[in-house]
């Protein structure tokens, strides 16, 4: 199934969408799961409680968000793909951050679950046919395909390494 188009997704996910560059959700995880999972497992010990400053998120805690917002948007996407048509509740990253306890783990355990997130994804990827990928439902109050919340995933991955590399290392 190819790229998401207006109307597959809310417009304010088109900057997530529009860092990926695959022809099809089934090559995603080709194309960017080992550059991606590479990237966040070598992320130094040494800025692990590094904030860029005062009141943002260290280095851990945005880790943390990457993880359970890919395991939120994996957690859509299975639901949708298998035509469950309820609609599914938005989240606040802020109390999703300020609730993770992230400063009290191991920056190698956080890693760690990294790790298995994506790996869940992958597979599940993997195993979704282009007509699942094509299910629409609700999430956040808004219309979203499958095959969006696959590129969101991505994209928003892509989106906070640029901001790591820019503002953490």
């Amino acid at each position: 199934m190819s790229k998401p188009q207006a109307g597959d997704f809310p417009p304010y996910f088109q900057g997530y969408i529009g860092k990926v560059d695959a022809e099809s959700a089934s090559k995603l995880a080709e194309k960017y799961g080992k550059a991606l999972t590479t990237f966040y497992t070598g992320l130094p010990e040494t800025k692990a409680d590094y904030a860029y400053a005062p009141g943002k998120w260290t280095l851990k805690d945005l880790l943390q968000h990457v993880i359970d917002t890919e395991r939120i948007m994996s957690y859509r996407l299975l639901r949708i793909a298998r035509k469950d048509e309820t609609a599914l509740a938005s989240f606040d990253e802020n109390s999703y951050a300020e609730n993770a306890n992230a400063a009290s783990r191991s920056f190698a355990s956080i890693k760690e679950e990294f790790l298995a997130v994506r790996k869940s994804t992958d597979l599940l990827l993997q195993s979704l046919q282009p007509e699942q990928l094509a299910h629409a439902g609700v999430a956040s109050g808004n219309r979203m395909t499958a095959n969006a919340l696959a590129y969101i995933i991505f994209g928003h991955m892509l989106h906070h390494q640029s901001v790591i590399e820019e503002r953490y290392l």
